[in-house]
């Protein structure tokens, strides 16, 4: 089985694509610019609503759509929603039909728990097929590409796979998680050590990259909505606490509770910060589990310890 995977050169798509190639799996990498590291991929400059892909799915049976205008803070667009629907809904949509007409029996795409909301009460997790309720501007964009995904797969008969990470952690992770291990291994005390009431769903790296191996063939996974997560929802004290424990420091949280750091979050304009360290965001993955016959193979303590070893590394 020969595999067509984008985003190959992003944080999910590299290694996603070395673990395939380590397992066996025939594989082509769709590229934006020639990359040495992958000879012998396929150059198409921008995924948009115009771009022609048919040169790429030449031989394959799956593809699997890492590629996207990922989340970004302070975004300068003058058109946020636009700018994020050019690459992720009518991009993602172009490739999908293309790659429907070309005969791939199997298309995998890459969402995210955005589609659901931003937080969820404590206890209350969201699940595949709850409403649609997100404002955000890349979650909207990836929720009207999953729209236009199922009828795709109802006009042709191609195979939709949807999974939707929570925030996804591993070597190399950059942006506020890779922020927050500088600052625990310099020994900085945060005012975080009193967030400790709220829950949050991540996912390593490795157990998202296995879930997706997982769906390539999985016959029930056809036309489905996966939730994925390490299935070991954390606090964000908890969090850093284990972030301290892997790099082998001590942890120094000092315990400001959680309504502090709210109000004055909202005092200087900033809610979606308190928001982002005090609130919940868990999801159900017990769908997954039941439907796959799949289980999360790798505990956070063990991907935690693999980031910290590699950060001290290379630092």
């Amino acid at each position: 089985m020969s595999i067509l995977v984008t985003g190959v050169t992003g944080f999910l798509g590299s290694q996603l694509f070395a673990h395939l190639k380590n397992n066996g799996y025939s594989l082509k990498a769709m590229l934006r610019a020639k990359n040495d590291l992958f000879l012998g991929g396929v150059i198409v400059p921008t995924i948009g609503p115009k771009s022609d892909f048919s040169q790429v799915f030449t031989g394959c049976e799956v593809v699997i759509h890492c590629a996207a205008r990922v989340h970004v803070m302070n975004d300068n667009s003058s058109n946020p929603l636009e700018s994020f629907r050019e690459i992720n809904t009518y991009g993602t949509l172009n490739l999908a039909q293309q790659a429907a007409d070309a005969g791939i029996k199997r298309f995998i795409f890459i969402s995210t728990i955005k589609v659901n909301g931003e937080f969820t009460e404590l206890g209350k997790p969201f699940k595949p097929n709850d409403n649609y309720i997100t404002s955000d501007p890349y979650g909207l964009s990836k929720y009207e590409a999953e729209v236009g995904l199922r009828k795709i797969a109802q006009k042709t008969g191609m195979e939709v796979v949807i999974i939707r990470p929570p925030l996804v952690y591993g070597v190399g992770v950059k942006a506020n998680f890779a922020s927050l291990l500088k600052l625990t291994v310099k020994g900085i005390p945060l005012p975080l050590g009193g967030i400790k009431q709220n829950k949050r769903s991540l996912v390593a790296i490795e157990n998202l990259v296995d879930l997706i191996e997982t769906c390539i063939d999985h016959p029930k996974a056809a036309n489905q909505i996966f939730l994925v997560s390490d299935d070991d929802d954390i606090s964000t004290t908890h969090l850093l606490k284990s972030m301290a424990e892997a790099l082998n420091v001590s942890s120094k949280l000092i315990p400001i509770p959680a309504s502090w750091i709210t109000i004055v979050a909202n005092l200087v304009g900033k809610p979606a910060i308190s928001q982002r360290l005090c609130g919940s965001l868990q999801v159900d993955i017990s769908q997954t589990k039941s439907l796959l016959g799949w289980k999360p193979p790798f505990s956070h303590s063990h991907c935690m310890k693999k980031i910290a070893d590699n950060f001290l590394e290379s630092n």
